[in-house]
């Protein structure tokens, strides 16, 4: 079985594979996540995942990774890192619908073989007072959370509706897709020899 590596050093991708029972390790991969001129931002994330699990360069492995790109019209919503950037990012987010690309990239590095995917999501935010912005920011603080929330906790209570076709890819790591790449190459969690 190849060693299975994640290519992130995000504590939200790990704690979602975890969910699967296979033993991976993290290699964090730290790339220059700008967006190029004129980038269309699903392109942004394809390449981003991409160029992660590249960085990686473990013989035999198997790198998993992913990144997130979320846009409000034409505008990113990046991490915040601060509590004004996220105040204000989500004082534009209410009443409106956001998208979450979610793209992931697994590279088999004996083979060179790479599977890809990309998963929409449809995030309607609802339409809240300031005060309960600030009020949510202060208590869970997702400042390293695209878009300033975490749907996973209570930032829940800030949307109206998720559009999906896998709930996982909006907290980072689409793990329906995943599991389905897994399977191709020996590695189903359901499997009792593993």
């Amino acid at each position: 079985m190849p060693q299975l590596i994640l290519a992130s050093a995000s504590p939200y991708r790990q704690a979602l594979l975890q969910r699967l029972g296979l033993d991976f390790e993290v290699h964090p991969s730290y790339l220059d996540e700008s967006a190029r001129q004129g980038e269309h931002p699903k392109a942004l994330a394809k390449r981003l995942a991409s160029d992660k699990a590249r960085s990686i360069t473990i013989p035999d492995a198997l790198v998993i990774a992913a990144d997130q790109v979320a846009i409000l019209g034409e505008k990113l919503l990046r991490k915040p890192r601060d509590h004004a950037t996220a105040l204000q990012q989500l004082v534009k987010c209410q009443g409106q619908t956001a998208l979450f690309y979610t793209a992931t990239t697994v590279m088999n590095q004996s083979s060179g073989q790479l599977w890809e995917g990309l998963d929409e999501t449809r995030v309607r935010f609802l339409s809240l007072k300031e005060a309960q912005l600030d009020q949510y920011l202060k208590l869970e603080q997702p400042y390293d959370c695209a878009g300033g929330f975490k749907a996973e906790g209570l930032g829940i209570s800030l949307l109206e509706t998720i559009e999906c076709t896998d709930p996982t890819a909006l907290l980072g790591l689409p793990l329906i897709w995943l599991v389905g790449v897994l399977r191709t190459v020996g590695l189903d969690p359901l499997e009792p020899s593993l």
